[in-house]
């Protein structure tokens, strides 16, 4: 599969949104009990050894550009980590990700709020189908702390999607992520010890495997974007809504509801009709921002578009 023509980018992106998915079941097999700030920590740790091959993509003369921006990038994805991981162990596996989809729906009110967007008519009508597609899904009788974990996991992964745009342009993708990470290990190394909680091998496991199979995702996306045009295929990363219900129903026997389905589909078909909608219009450029949790929603495509899916 090397992703130069439209039908193998989009298995590329299928099968790279299930392997985001099984990054996700490493995270829910952990006890409600698990040390958060651990996980946190570890995850930091064991992604910035995975990306050190890449090092010579490191602009090593001017490491610290803009690092202001991304200290504060670093903490809100600190934030959005310790969310999903309580919105994951807690929610039923499709259902947080279902919620996680508001993230691209959170990017277009930034951009208004933020950088003075105005909102296509289309684009008004996917905010407020998306924003009640989760109350339908989450339901105000069922609303927990996880949900609010689950939404805030998805305004976390919003507001680094916007914030990217003020990021240096010259820095590769992979600066971008180990800077991220790089921000964050200290905070992470002291919530750890402030937890304090004792060595645990299940979060160690956790952690490695979460990192291991998002890497692949990344892989993925950077081989399906590299040669067609994203709104030629950015529909298929959509897949990870069916790939949460599949294995959510074989791995715990989670069989969605009506609710849900109804809710998945005022969330995600508005998101479609926008893609469809920009197809039409103007070919959008082929460069694709690493997600780095899962984010259906890399940052420069979110740029482009304010509307696409990455916990």
């Amino acid at each position: 599969m090397s992703g130069k023509t439209v039908n193998s980018a989009i298995l590329l992106l299928v099968i790279g949104n299930a392997l985001a998915l099984i990054s996700d079941v490493f995270i829910k097999f952990l006890q409600a009990d698990a040390p958060v700030f651990q996980y946190a920590f570890l995850r930091c740790v064991i992604t910035l050894a995975l990306l050190l091959p890449f090092w010579r993509q490191l602009d090593t003369g001017n490491l610290f550009a803009g690092g202001r921006l991304h200290f504060i990038r670093g903490h809100v994805h600190l934030v959005g980590i310790v969310c999903m991981v309580y919105a994951l162990i807690a929610l039923p596996l499709a259902t947080a990700n279902a919620v996680f989809y508001a993230a691209p729906i959170m990017v277009m009110l930034l951009s208004v709020m933020f950088f003075g967007e105005r909102l296509t008519k289309l684009s008004l009508a996917a905010v407020i189908s998306g924003f009640a597609g989760i109350l339908v899904i989450l339901r105000p009788v069922d609303f927990s702390w996880a949900a609010l974990a689950a939404l805030g996991s998805a305004a976390a992964l919003a507001i680094n999607a916007v914030l990217v745009r003020k990021l240096p342009r010259q820095q590769s993708t992979m600066h971008k992520l180990f800077l991220n990470y790089l921000m964050i290990t200290p905070m992470c190394l002291g919530l750890m010890l402030w937890e304090a909680a004792p060595w645990s091998q299940a979060v160690l496991i956790s952690a490695a495997g979460s990192s291991l199979f998002i890497l692949g995702y990344n892989v993925c996306v950077l081989l399906a974007y590299k040669h067609v045009d994203a709104n030629q295929v950015t529909s298929a990363e959509y897949t990870g809504l069916i790939w949460a219900v599949i294995i959510g129903w074989v791995f715990f026997a989670e069989v969605p509801d009506i609710w849900f389905l109804a809710g998945s589909a005022m969330i995600v078909v508005p998101l479609l009709l926008i893609g469809l909608q920009q197809h039409r219009k103007r070919p959008r450029p082929n460069h694709h921002e690493l997600a780095d949790t899962r984010f259906h929603a890399a940052p420069d495509e979110a740029e482009q578009s304010g509307a696409q899916k990455t916990s």
